[in-house]
């Protein structure tokens, strides 16, 4: 393989014919030999799904990089640059198949049941902040339920609380990202203002959580 500084991978990329195909050559097999590491955390090896994730994401990172080599700023190597990319698509994807078979009402009768909301308190902490950030949870819940639309809460619960990916529910709603996006920041101001109303600020009940 050859060795490239920064320059030299940006000039043989935007170059024709066997420069530009010897470089993607040489960052595919880069992709190849890093991701499988970096992934790991996520998906073990031996999973039937991992060789042909790694594939998968190999080549959409080759693609995603030819279409945004113009925004390579120089400020770290090339590669690290595209190990970052590949990474972000990876994870992107893992998160995509962790929720294939989940739908929204499913979310949704996550927070209806209380059982999606709410995390078990660690064993050491103190009892009565345990309590106060117990009963804030369960505000946020029943002004989720009172305020919103169940289309609001549906988007707000599966993005903010499960972690589902944007794409993810604009697809399971028949949606786009920018419309799901505006439906998300109308649910957030509807909360907000509710809880203003209440004499509730952010800070009030981040600081809760941060005791």
């Amino acid at each position: 393989m050859i060795e490239r500084s920064n320059e030299d991978w940006l000039t043989s990329l935007q170059s024709p014919g066997k420069a530009k195909q010897g470089a993607l050559a040489d960052l595919r097999e880069i992709i190849l030999n890093s991701l499988p590491y970096a992934i790991s955390k996520y998906l073990h090896p031996s999973d039937p799904h991992f060789d042909p994730l790694i594939q998968e994401v190999a080549q959409e990172t080759l693609l995603r990089v030819m279409g945004r080599l113009e925004t390579f700023k120089g400020q770290s190597k090339f590669t690290t640059w595209v190990h970052t990319i590949s990474v972000r698509i990876a994870l992107t994807e893992l998160r995509r198949a962790r929720w294939k078979e989940v739908s929204l009402d499913e979310l949704q009768g996550g927070i209806d049941s209380d059982d999606k909301m709410r995390e078990m308190p660690d064993q050491d902490m103190d009892v009565e902040i345990s309590a106060e950030q117990s009963e804030i949870m369960a505000m946020i819940q029943k002004t989720m339920m009172e305020v919103l639309t169940d289309k609001q809460r549906k988007a707000l619960v599966a993005v903010a609380v499960q972690g589902m990916p944007i794409a993810e529910v604009a697809d399971r709603m028949g949606s786009n990202r920018n419309a799901l996006y505006k439906l998300l920041h109308d649910a957030r101001l509807k909360l907000k203002s509710h809880f203003e109303e209440q004499g509730i600020t952010p800070e009030n009940i981040r600081s809760s959580f941060e005791k």
